[in-house]
C-alpha cells in the first residue's frame, strides 16, 4: 500500500469506526471507580500512518536508556507498558531489546524492573542476573547456543561476566565450557589499520559519506549522521558489523585509490576513500 492509499485508509478508518475505539486520551475500563469520561473524537487525518505501531522514536529511547537510566526507563514504561518489549536496529540488523542492552551493561535494576514489567527473558539476560539453572537449562535444550553472541555481538560469555559476583556460577559455568566467549580477531598491522582510515564517498547527498575511525581503540564504521558501528576483523582487511555477522565490509587498494564494498549479503554499497 503506497503513502497515498495509506493516508486515505486511516482517514476511512477514523470515520467509520467509533470515537472510542480510536481515542488517545481514553482509560482502559476498570481503571477508576470514577465515571468515565466521554472519548475525544480524534479529528480526520490527524492519526499518525504508523498508527496502530508504536512509535519509533519512542522504540529507540526506549533501548538508549535501558543501557543506564533506571528514571527514564520507569517514565516511559509507566506511560506505554509495552516498551518494556521493545527492540532496535542500531545499524545492519544488529537488533537490540531493552532487556537485552540492560542485560550486556550489567544493569540488574533495569533488567528486573523491565522483566517485571513483561520484557521476555532470554539467555543473555539469564547470563547477567546469574540464573544457572535457567543457563543449563538453554544449553542442554540448544547445544551449542552458547557461542551465539547477543547485541553488537557481545558474547554470553561477557553477560555472565557483567552480573558480577551475583552471576559468578554462570561465569564459571560458560568459561568451562570453552566456547562462550568472543572468538578472536586476527591481527590488523598499523598499517594495514591506517590504509583503511578516513571518509569514504558514496554519493553527491550531505550523507552520502561514511567515516572509518578508531573509537575507543575499535575500528568504527559510522554513515554521517548515524551512530557508528564497531567493525570486527575477519582477516585480509575484511571485516563484520558488530551485531551483524553475516555482513562484510572489505577494503581493497584499486588504481584510483581504496576502495571500500558492503555486502548484506548482496554489495549494497561501493564507496572510494576520499583523498
Amino acid at each position: 500500500m503506497n503513502t497515498g492509499s495509506r493516508r486515505k485508509f486511516m482517514q476511512s478508518a477514523a470515520l467509520a469506526f467509533p470515537a472510542t475505539a480510536l481515542a488517545l486520551n481514553s482509560r482502559s475500563a476498570g481503571s477508576s471507580d470514577a465515571p468515565a469520561k466521554p472519548a475525544t473524537p480524534v479529528p480526520p487525518g490527524t492519526i499518525s500512518e504508523l498508527f496502530p505501531t508504536q512509535p519509533p522514536e519512542l522504540a529507540r529511547e526506549m533501548v538508549l536508556v535501558s543501557h543506564f537510566n533506571l528514571k527514564r526507563v520507569k517514565e516511559l514504561v509507566s506511560a506505554r507498558p509495552s516498551l518494556a518489549k521493545a527492540a532496535w536496529d542500531w545499524g545492519f540488523g544488529d537488533w537490540e531489546t531493552a532487556l537485552g542492552a540492560a542485560s550486556h551493561m550489567g544493569n540488574r535494576q533495569i533488567a528486573e524492573y523491565l522483566l517485571t514489567n513483561g520484557a521476555h527473558p532470554s539467555i543473555f539476560s539469564a547470563a547477567m542476573l546469574g540464573h544457572l539453572d535457567a543457563v543449563k537449562g538453554f544449553v542442554a535444550a540448544q547445544p551449542g547456543i552458547q557461542r551465539t553472541s547477543g547485541p553488537h555481538s557481545i558474547s554470553l560469555l561477557e553477560h555472565a561476566k557483567a552480573g558480577g559476583v551475583t552471576a559468578g556460577g554462570v561465569y564459571e559455568y560458560l568459561a568451562s565450557l570453552g566456547d562462550a566467549g568472543a572468538p578472536p580477531e586476527p591481527a590488523l598491522s598499523d598499517e594495514q589499520r591506517a590504509s583503511i582510515l578516513g571518509t569514504y564517498i558514496f554519493g553527491a547527498g550531505p550523507t552520502d559519506q561514511v567515516e572509518v575511525s578508531v573509537q575507543q581503540g575499535r575500528l568504527t564504521w559510522t554513515r554521517k549522521g548515524t551512530i557508528g558501528r564497531w567493525i570486527i576483523h575477519l582477516g585480509d582487511r575484511v571485516f563484520y558489523a558488530c551485531g551483524a555477522p553475516s555482513t562484510r565490509i572489505r577494503f581493497a587498494d584499486e588504481s584510483g585509490g581504496t576502495v571500500m564494498t558492503v555486502s548484506d549479503p548482496d554489495v549494497v554499497l561501493v564507496a572510494k576513500l576520499k583523498a
